[in-house]
């Protein structure tokens, strides 16, 4: 049986907002607010939502690139919230990150052979002889030749400098890979090739990958779980198919229902969801059902009673979400109330 290799318990991240003279903390934005979950090792779990919902946040705490507010992160048995920042330094060989814009996350004054060269002096995984050879390793296995180690970013195409950022999370041989809207910024065709290419490390290398990403259809052609969130909080999560064919949750109904229709004149035309309203702020989240706003189902219980991610028996093993009419409003007795 496959172990958890991530697990993630009532995370929170917390920003400070300073005002006035002294500049004291007079509120807090709640970025990610009480986020539970487990990552099995080989797995692809994917986190999605709309802008302003957490889930960059929820990447970057765990990895502790933003030291979180409070909550658990147990890496492959170890607390990562317990470790001295010399600890965590050296943890960092088994968790990296590619980033979303290829270009602004690397240095532009670099060669690609000094990118790659400086995560393996820090992490000092290769002896320097054989850092050559390692290089021109990790090019070719990304797409690239050998010789174009030498060039600087800006002689290279986005989706070029994508398999950069890939070739140096790969430089110290990861265990878990966060992928940050990896691909949001390609064009189309280049996505494709990234997120193959990325199956193909995967399963070459017995890496793991929290996937982080807007693009449902991206997340349904790469994951193996879907956790969606919505302004701090997972909202509903489960197996790909279970969330993509039997979604529970208004909110995955609406992120689903704006996936583009590749055929003009389906044969089965599913009903457009459309929200009203915009995300709330998360300095002053709604009480209850943070979706509660937006909601077409909400009721007065909705705005005092916050719902917990909970199985349905509708729903296959291991799929939740956190609605106080999942039931109801699947059999249609629970009407629209606006």
């Amino acid at each position: 049986m496959t172990k958890d290799l991530l697990k993630v318990t009532d995370l929170k991240q917390y920003f400070p907002i300073k005002g006035g003279m002294l500049g004291r903390t007079v509120n807090h934005v709640k970025a990610v607010d009480g986020v539970s979950f487990t990552v099995k090792e080989g797995e692809t779990v994917s986190i999605v939502g709309e802008s302003g919902c957490g889930k960059s946040t929820t990447g970057r705490a765990i990895l502790r690139l933003d030291d979180p507010t409070s909550g658990e992160v147990e890496f492959d048995g170890e607390d990562l919230l317990g470790l001295s920042k010399k600890e965590m330094r050296k943890r960092r060989k088994d968790l990296q990150i590619i980033f979303q814009d290829p270009y602004a996350s690397i240095n532009p004054r670099q060669t690609v052979r000094q990118i790659l060269e400086e995560a393996l002096e820090i992490q000092n995984t290769v002896p320097k002889k054989d850092r050559p050879d390692k290089i021109a390793e990790l090019m070719e296995t990304v797409g690239l030749g050998a010789h174009q180690a030498d060039r600087f970013p800006h002689e290279f195409s986005g989706g070029q400098r994508q398999r950069i950022g890939i070739a140096r999370a790969l430089s110290v041989d990861p265990k878990l890979i966060v992928a940050d809207e990896a691909v949001s910024a390609l064009d189309v065709s280049i996505q494709a090739q990234v997120i193959n290419l990325m199956k193909r490390l995967q399963r070459e290398f017995s890496l793991t990958y929290l996937f982080i990403a807007h693009d449902l259809g991206v997340v349904r052609h790469i994951s193996d779980r879907v956790i969606v969130m919505y302004l701090g909080k997972i909202v509903e999560m489960g197996d790909k198919k279970s969330i993509f064919d039997n979604p529970h949750h208004p909110y995955t109904k609406a992120l689903l229902s704006a996936i583009p229709v590749p055929d003009p004149a389906p044969e089965k035309k599913e009903e457009r969801v459309f929200l009203k309203g915009d995300v709330p702020s998360p300095i002053d989240p709604p009480q209850g059902c943070r979706f509660h706003t937006r909601c077409p189902f909400a009721t007065e219980k909705c705005k005092v009673e916050t719902p917990e991610l909970r199985p349905e028996d509708t729903m296959e093993e291991g799929h939740v979400a956190a609605c106080h009419y999942m039931k109801e409003i699947i059999d249609g007795t629970h009407k629209p109330q606006q």
